[in-house]
């Protein structure tokens, strides 16, 4: 993340750096540009991304440009929002949600100890 207020651009091929190598807690958003519901939680994504700069990533995923990831996660369903620690999904929502959840989410997992 060039300045920690724009989300991660995910690719298949940058998925293990940047997800699963994190050393601080990750959220991916699994989107595709046809997908109403994903426009919708945009903004969201993007001002989550600028909050948490730094104590964790926000990442997003078009699912059309790469689908060898979203269908290893068994994504079916977008928007699908999946929060990585150590590696690991810990925890994911599928469809939109408010701010103040998916902040509760990352907040939670970010003060976790690692």
């Amino acid at each position: 993340m060039a300045d920690n207020a724009k989300y991660i651009t995910l690719t298949d091929a940058n998925f293990k750096s940047e997800v699963l190598d994190s050393d601080v807690p990750v959220l991916v958003d699994f989107w595709a540009a046809w997908c109403g519901p994903c426009r919708i939680i945009a903004p969201v994504i993007e001002e989550m991304a600028a909050e948490f700069g730094g104590r964790a990533k926000v990442a997003k995923m078009d699912v059309d440009h790469n689908p060898q990831t979203p269908m290893s996660y068994g994504v079916r369903s977008i928007p699908t929002l999946l929060f990585f620690k150590d590696g690991e999904v810990v925890d994911q929502l599928v469809g939109t949600a408010p701010k103040k959840v998916l902040s509760e989410r990352l907040e939670n997992l970010a003060n976790q100890p690692a």
